[in-house]
């Protein structure tokens, strides 16, 4: 910084260079929302070592702002002053000003390696690396960047911390792990799908049905059966089926009844929130195998044909 302390000015001696990791959700809950329209959430979060983006900031001659987007992500993204990475300037330059220090005009190329809109924070953490090096150069003003961090989006709070971390709140609220063993992870990116073979291994309805989507998707993908034709797999053949909580008999079927017969199944071991999930979800996962192609059974009428089947009072198997 120079300048008399009056008017102290923020300089950059040299350019220097940035990281921006991506973030990664390892467990994500939405439990509520505020009146406000954000989410609630509960989430586990890591950040990737070796993948993110780079951000180059440098003083401007030019005398004003300067964005330059590059990599593989950069071209066609909007520099305008919407841009989170010139809203994260504004936001740092108030706070320099509001401590009697003046931010002058940034030259930031962005070398921009993230997708973008992939869920793995990229916008942010490129706004996070600024308010950081901002932050580490002025520590008076860290805590005051942090907290205007939220007017730039949700998890850029998150992302300024920059480490593992269980966090609530709207994102804001943020409770460092003391120790996480490294995870190694594949970050798969969906504009690249084609690249990628996938292996799916047996050919049930789980099986077959991620075949399916996968391929519809554009991913190369072999399903491994070990029998002489996916059909005759086990879960499609007549030893078993899927549950679905469709009630076509009229028995008194329901999701919290098909919840309920699952946790109770399973010695009340397994995770709530999950088998209420999986309930819900049941009917439209029978209808995503009926509609590609699974020959389940049916009656005579044409309508798809279901039993009772392990113990269940309820006629809920399609088979």
């Amino acid at each position: 910084m120079s300048g008399s302390p009056a008017d102290m000015t923020f300089a950059l001696a040299a350019p220097l260079r940035l990281t921006a990791p991506a973030k990664v959700n390892l467990a994500l809950h939405v439990v509520g929302r505020r009146p406000d329209g954000y989410h609630r959430l509960e989430s586990l979060i890591a950040f990737a070592g070796d993948a993110g983006d780079v951000l180059t900031v440098a003083a401007a001659p030019e005398g004003a702002d300067r964005l330059v987007m590059t990599g593989p992500f950069g071209p066609g993204l909007p520099t305008d002053a919407d841009n989170i990475l010139h809203r994260t300037i504004a936001v740092a330059r108030q706070v320099l000003a509001d401590a009697g220090l003046r931010l002058p005009p940034l030259s930031v190329t962005l070398d921009k390696r993230l997708p973008v809109a992939a869920g793995i924070g990229g916008g942010s953490a490129d706004a996070a690396a600024l308010l950081r090096m901002i932050g580490d150069a002025v520590p008076a003003i860290r805590d005051a960047l942090v907290a205007k961090a939220t007017t730039l989006g949700a998890d850029v709070p998150m992302c300024v911390a920059g480490r593992a971390a269980r966090v609530s709140g709207i994102g804001e609220e943020i409770e460092p792990l003391a120790h996480l063993p490294a995870l190694h992870m594949l970050l798969v990116n969906p504009a690249n799908r084609r690249k990628y073979k996938v292996l799916v291994v047996g050919t049930g309805l789980a099986g077959a049905s991620a075949a399916a989507s996968l391929g519809e998707q554009g991913y190369n993908v072999t399903a491994l059966t070990i029998l002489d034709s996916p059909r005759r797999s086990h879960s499609i053949a007549a030893q078993g089926g899927i549950n679905a909580a469709k009630n076509y008999k009229n028995d008194g079927d329901s999701v919290y009844r098909l919840f309920y017969d699952t946790i109770k199944g399973g010695d009340y071991r397994s995770r709530e929130a999950n088998v209420h999930r999986l309930a819900e979800l049941s009917v439209d996962i029978t209808d995503q195998c009926v509609a590609q192609g699974v020959p389940f059974a049916r009656e005579y009428g044409g309508l798809l044909s279901n039993r009772s089947f392990g113990g269940a009072q309820v006629s809920r198997t399609f088979y």
